[in-house]
C-alpha cells in the first residue's frame, strides 16, 4: 500500500478528532498520514472543552480522563507537571479549558513523534464525496483534499435545536451581557444547564433563573466510591425496560443495604451500557429516551460535589426555580423572549417573559436538522442517513457510515457523539478514547 493509500482526513478538531489523530499517530508506520481539519482553528477545544469560565469543569475526575485507556495516568501526569502541588489526589475535577489544553498537548506530542505525518488545517468542510478508491473532501475555500479515508468527528450540535433562532447556547457569541437582575429561562436541567448557570453566576447575575425540563430533575453529585463488580451473565440484556429497571433498583437496594452507594452500581454497569442499548429493539430505545433517560442522566452524568452544592443552594434560596413542564414554543417580546410551557400533568399553558432563553437540551436533537454543512450534504446526497432514532448518523459496529440505500461505506468512518444511535454511551472521554483506539487499529493496518 502506498503512502497515498494510508492517508486519513479527520473532519473536526474537538476532543473526538484529536483523540482519533493521537491514536492513529501511535502507529509507527511513516506512511500513515493524518490531516485534521477544524473550522474554528482551535484543536482539542470544541464545544465541550473551549469554555473559559473557571467553574466550567470536567464532570469526570482526572483519574478517568487520560487520552489513552492503556495509559490511564497520562492526563494525571500531565496535570501534575502543569500544576505541581495543586491537586492532592487524582479525584479532582479540572476546568474544561485545562483539559482543552491537555488535548492540544496530546495532538502536538503526536505530531512531533514522527514529523511530517500530521497536518492541521483551519478550514471549513463543505462536502465529502466517496469514490471506489477513497474520498474527496471539499473545503469552503474552494480547494479539495483527497485521501483513502475520511472520519467525521464533528461532535455535538452547536446550534440550539429549539427556539426559532431566539434561544441561544450558553457561552456562544450570541450569549451577550445581560442586566444582572433580568429574568432568564433555561431549557433542560442536565449538565448543559449547569454550564449556563455557572456562566450566569460568574457574571454575578442576581435575577431569577427558571429551569424548565420534563421532570424537573437536577444532576446528582459525584462521590469517591469504587464501582461494584457485575458479572455479564447477571445483566438482563434484551429484556424489557420494566424488567431491567426492577433488576437495577433491586441491585441498588441490595448494595445500599450492605453499606454501599448507588453510584457504585451505576458505575459498575458502565462496561455493559453500550451492549444493553444494542440489545433493545427500536421501540424500547424510544421508550428509554422518552421516559427513563432523564432519570438515568442525572445519576449517570454527575457533578463535582462543590458545584452540586452551590446549585442546590441556589434552588433553596429561590434564585433558581425548577419547573417540571414541556416547552411549547417561543417568540420575541421586545428585547427579550416570551416562552410558552405546559406544566407536567396538566393541559394548561403558561407564558413567561424573560430577557433570554438558553437552550440546553439533550441528545434528542434530530440530526436531519443539523447546522453542520457536511452532515446536511451527506444526508441530502443520500451518502448518509439518520439512525432509526434520528439522534445521530447510522453506522455499523465498526463505525462505517451507512448510506441512504443501506450501503456500508468503505472509506468514511464516524466517531464520537454522532454515533450515539448505535452506541448511545459515546459522549464521555472514557468511551470515545476506546472507540478511537479501535478505529485507529483498523485503519492503521
Amino acid at each position: 500500500m502506498s503512502a497515498a493509500n494510508k492517508s486519513i482526513i479527520i473532519i473536526g478538531g474537538g476532543a473526538s478528532g484529536v483523540l482519533l489523530a493521537a491514536h492513529l499517530l501511535r502507529n509507527p508506520d511513516p506512511d500513515l498520514r493524518v490531516t485534521l481539519v477544524e473550522r474554528q482553528g482551535r484543536f482539542g477545544q470544541g464545544l465541550a472543552y473551549s469554555a473559559l469560565q473557571r467553574d466550567h469543569r470536567v464532570n469526570v475526575p482526572a483519574r478517568g480522563m487520560s487520552a489513552f485507556a492503556d495509559d490511564p495516568e497520562h492526563f494525571w501526569r500531565w496535570l501534575q507537571r502543569r500544576e505541581p502541588g495543586r491537586h492532592a489526589t487524582s479525584w479532582t475535577f479540572v476546568p474544561r479549558r485545562v483539559y482543552g489544553a491537555y488535548l492540544e498537548h496530546v495532538l502536538r506530542e503526536a505530531g512531533e513523534s514522527l514529523p511530517g505525518r500530521l497536518r492541521v488545517l483551519s478550514e471549513e468542510v463543505d462536502a465529502v464525496r466517496e469514490s471506489k478508491t477513497g474520498v474527496e473532501v471539499a473545503l469552503a475555500n474552494g480547494t479539495s483534499l483527497v485521501a483513502r479515508w475520511a472520519a467525521l468527528a464533528v461532535g455535538h450540535e452547536t446550534q440550539p435545536a429549539r427556539g426559532k433562532g431566539i434561544a441561544v447556547r450558553a457561552t456562544s457569541d450570541r450569549d451577550t451581557a445581560l442586566p444582572p437582575d433580568s429574568p432568564v429561562m433555561i431549557l433542560g436541567s442536565g449538565l448543559s444547564m449547569v454550564d449556563a448557570w455557572v456562566s450566569l453566576s460568574e457574571t454575578k447575575h442576581t435575577g431569577p433563573v427558571t429551569v424548565v425540563s420534563r421532570n424537573g430533575l437536577l444532576p446528582q453529585a459525584h462521590r469517591d466510591v469504587a464501582p461494584i463488580t457485575i458479572d455479564a451473565a447477571d445483566v438482563p440484556f434484551g429484556t424489557s425496560l420494566t424488567y431491567l429497571t426492577r433488576w437495577f433498583r433491586e441491585l441498588i437496594a441490595e448494595t445500599e443495604a450492605n453499606g454501599g452507594d448507588w453510584r457504585s452500581v451505576v458505575d459498575g454497569l458502565r462496561p455493559f451500557n453500550q451492549r444493553l442499548w444494542q440489545s433493545w429493539p427500536d421501540h424500547e430505545k424510544r421508550r428509554f429516551l422518552r421516559h427513563l433517560r432523564p432519570w438515568w442522566n442525572v445519576h449517570r452524568h454527575r457533578l463535582p460535589p462543590d458545584l452540586h452544592a452551590g446549585l442546590v443552594r441556589a434552588v433553596e434560596s429561590g434564585q433558581v426555580e425548577l419547573v417540571a413542564a414541556e416547552f411549547v414554543g417561543i417568540e420575541r417580546q421586545g428585547d427579550g423572549a416570551r416562552a410558552t410551557i405546559r406544566p407536567r400533568g396538566t393541559e394548561r399553558r403558561e407564558t413567561i417573559d424573560v430577557a433570554r432563553v438558553y437552550d440546553c437540551g439533550g441528545v434528542s436533537v434530530d440530526v436531519t436538522a443539523s447546522a453542520n454543512p457536511v452532515i446536511r450534504q451527506l444526508i441530502t446526497a443520500s451518502s448518509a442517513r439518520p439512525d432509526p432514532l434520528h439522534i445521530g448518523l447510522d453506522v455499523d459496529e465498526q463505525t462505517a457510515l451507512i448510506a441512504g440505500d443501506g450501503t456500508v461505506s468503505q472509506h468514511i468512518r464516524v466517531v464520537g457523539p454522532l454515533t450515539r444511535g448505535r452506541f448511545f454511551e459515546i459522549e464521555a472521554i472514557p468511551d470515545i478514547r476506546v472507540q478511537c483506539a479501535k478505529l485507529a487499529a483498523t485503519l492503521g493496518t
